[in-house]
């Protein structure tokens, strides 16, 4: 199928939803809302890449900017961003309610699809489902410090992309992560790869967003 994509900027909201909107030309009535990690932005190749697939196979994709980024155009969210930066994928999820009839899916990368779980685990009803890419367990060398307070209440289908050489969690790791989880969860372990998943600077891991799309339909 065939696919367009065309800026996306809604001030009515605060905070704003501000991206790109992509519209296949035979939609298939789900939508999915994809966000950055904390150094990146709604422009990643990884986030392009995977929302040109999905809406190649009729998805209306929405990847945003969260709140953060669109007060500082560099660098990383500060501590007191992620309450906001929650608000700004809930209203971005209600726009894409009222784009699409059918089910809603909510996504990113790191920090994006931390925020993602987050939001979830507080309000069940934001998505169907969640695509989760290389999923911040804990800071680079330090395994004590876990980021899964919030997953026993996550009651949110969830596909969990993740990078069998990722600094930030081991595919061992997620593994227990998952545990957690009462929702159903699956992990698609990506050889090779670190936190990027291929994607870093102008190289590109061939097949990634095909691999993926194929395990997120045979999931949801």
């Amino acid at each position: 199928m065939a696919s367009s994509d065309e800026h996306f900027d809604d001030t009515s909201l605060d905070p704003p939803v501000r991206g790109f909107l992509h519209r296949s030309d035979s939609p298939n009535d789900a939508g999915l809302v994809l966000t950055h990690g904390a150094g990146s932005n709604c422009r990643a190749p990884l986030l392009l890449t995977l929302a040109e697939a999905f809406a190649g196979a009729g998805f209306t994709v929405l990847r945003c900017d969260l709140p953060y980024r669109q007060t500082r155009p560099y660098g990383p969210p500060g501590p007191g961003d992620a309450n906001r930066d929650r608000d700004g994928l809930k209203h971005s999820v209600s726009t894409m309610r009222r784009l699409v009839s059918g089910r809603i899916f909510l996504g990113g990368h790191s920090y994006g699809g931390r925020q993602a779980t987050m939001l979830c685990a507080e309000i069940p009803e934001t998505a169907d489902g969640l695509l989760l890419f290389s999923y911040p367990l804990h800071p680079p060398r330090k395994p004590a410090q876990l980021r899964t307070q919030h997953l026993p209440k996550l009651l949110t289908p969830a596909l969990f992309v993740h990078g069998t050489r990722d600094p930030f969690g081991s595919i061992e790791e997620i593994e227990s992560a998952l545990q957690l989880i009462p929702a159903k969860t699956r992990l698609l372990p990506i050889e090779g790869e670190g936190h990027d998943l291929g994607f870093k600077g102008k190289s590109r891991r061939d097949g990634l967003a095909d691999e993926v799309l194929k395990a997120f339909q045979s999931f949801f």
